[in-house]
């Protein structure tokens, strides 16, 4: 058995996956970025390795993606992470259909993403000006609230009244304005919905620039919120299509292109190894017949 990895080195977080020739996940680790990239990176595929009972020498082949995708110099190839997003979600969603659209909410930018039939981007769109609407803000929002930010969903749920209004579309901004309406007197449910709707409504606009069709595949770290989801599907007025392990979804498709680039190359070394046999087998037949 040989087995691949992809590492999707993100602005907030890395993730790691291990797949094996049958396309199969076979591991996956998700750790802080910080300051030392390369470093948090190749202690995290290493780290993840050893949990699988793997060594480096039985990952046949590296890819890399994300915005740090460059720093790791180990890598057999770098891609781009709209190109290894499409391709994660096409595998992942698979189960319930056909995949058209996805949406990607990152830790400092959000996307969506049109493929066609085949799983090829068409079409994409991305918000990476401004951290309102990414993880981040929800990270924020849930620090100004002093609450956990795993604890959002349930937040959202348990609001009683209507969802209070965050209209800021800058960070900043709408950081003032959480803790404006926290002193106004609102209640932090109320708030955290509203925060949840608002990111939801320029998420879509968003996602409206490439179209919208069925089906549509939500994934990021914002994607394990419950409240999140739901503030997407209301506004949406349809069903996400979400894995089991959203935050993920970009380092499982730089694995993906990692064992076809692995493939490919095996069947371009066979036809070359294939024609110096012929060639030589032709030219030691020439010679016999000139001799």
């Amino acid at each position: 058995m040989i087995y691949f990895a992809g590492i999707d080195i993100g602005s907030t977080a890395v993730k790691v996956v291990v797949i094996d020739e049958d396309r199969q996940i076979i591991g996956n680790k998700t750790v802080a970025t910080g300051a030392l990239v390369f470093k948090n990176a190749q202690t995290a595929f290493l780290a993840l390795l050893n949990e699988i009972g793997l060594q480096r020498q039985h990952v046949s082949y590296l890819t890399t993606t994300g915005y740090g995708r460059k720093l790791f110099k180990d890598a057999d190839e770098t891609i781009s992470e709209i190109t290894a997003n499409a391709v994660g979600a096409r595998e992942a969603g698979k189960e319930f259909g056909t995949i058209r659209t996805i949406i990607n909410i990152g830790g400092q930018d959000s996307k969506g993403i049109s493929i066609d039939l085949l799983g090829n981007v068409t079409n994409f769109a991305m918000n990476d000006r401004c951290a309102a609407g990414t993880g981040r803000f929800l990270d924020m929002a849930a620090r100004n609230l002093e609450i956990e930010v795993s604890d959002l969903g349930l937040f959202h749920f348990n609001a009683k009244s209507t969802p209070a209004a965050v209209n800021a579309t800058c960070a900043v901004f709408a950081e003032s304005e959480i803790i404006g309406l926290l002193g106004m007197g609102h209640e932090r449910e109320e708030i955290v919905k509203g925060i949840h709707f608002s990111i939801a409504k320029r998420t879509i606009k968003l996602v409206k620039r490439v179209g919208i069709e069925d089906l549509i595949y939500f994934d990021g770290g914002p994607a394990l919120n419950k409240g999140m989801v739901a503030a997407l599907e209301d506004e949406l007025g349809r069903r996400l299509v979400i894995p089991e392990f959203p935050q993920i979804t970009t380092a499982f498709g730089a694995a993906l292109i990692g064992l076809e680039s692995h493939q490919y190359e095996q069947q371009e070394q066979q036809i070359t190894e294939q024609t110096n046999a012929a060639n030589a087998q032709s030219c030691q037949g020439s010679c016999s017949s000139c001799g």
